[in-house]
């Protein structure tokens, strides 16, 4: 399947739009904040230009509040997309990341095709797993020692996954 980049996506309250290089300076503004960089350190404006084409600015009443990703493994035996996502500061709590990931989700299941999808945070992001949870995302396991965080030592991330057909 080729990609086509998608114009916006209307979420209950928020758009998903793609990301334009307007845009990388307020993501990397918001992933500095200390509740997003303990999850995404040191993102860089180069790190997001590298992602532009499957990126998505999160926007609320024309703001941008965030920034969206995905990826596609398109090896037809083991297809499926996996996601990621952060929301700045003044915007979690809100049910904001729910609308957000659905959003996601659902273009990603139905205008690309995927029928599994997965999301891997770091294993004691607990209000993230909550929020992938109450899209349907189920626990699949814990990888050990997953990623490095910022301060420098390896800690575990949580492989959540979602059907096709357990998303509303």
């Amino acid at each position: 399947m080729t990609a086509k980049r998608a114009d916006e996506l209307p979420g209950e309250r928020v758009i998903l739009r793609p990301l334009t290089e307007q845009d990388v300076s307020q993501v990397v503004a918001l992933a500095s904040d200390p509740s997003v960089s303990k999850w995404w350190p040191n993102v860089t404006a180069e790190d997001v230009h590298e992602e532009l084409s499957l990126s998505f600015a999160v926007t609320l009443d024309g703001e941008v509040i965030g920034l969206a990703q995905y990826y596609e493994e398109t090896e037809p035996d083991y297809r499926h997309a996996g996601m990621d996502l952060f929301l700045g500061a003044p915007w979690q709590g809100r049910g904001l990341g729910t609308d957000t990931v659905r959003t996601l989700a659902r273009y990603l299941v139905r205008e690309r095709g995927h029928h599994r999808l997965i999301i891997d945070p770091a294993a004691e992001n607990t209000l993230a797993i909550r929020c992938y949870e109450r899209v349907g995302f189920k626990r699949v396991g814990v990888m050990r020692r997953y990623e490095r965080g910022p301060e420098g030592k390896w800690r575990d991330g949580l492989l959540l996954d979602l059907l096709a057909e357990e998303l509303d």
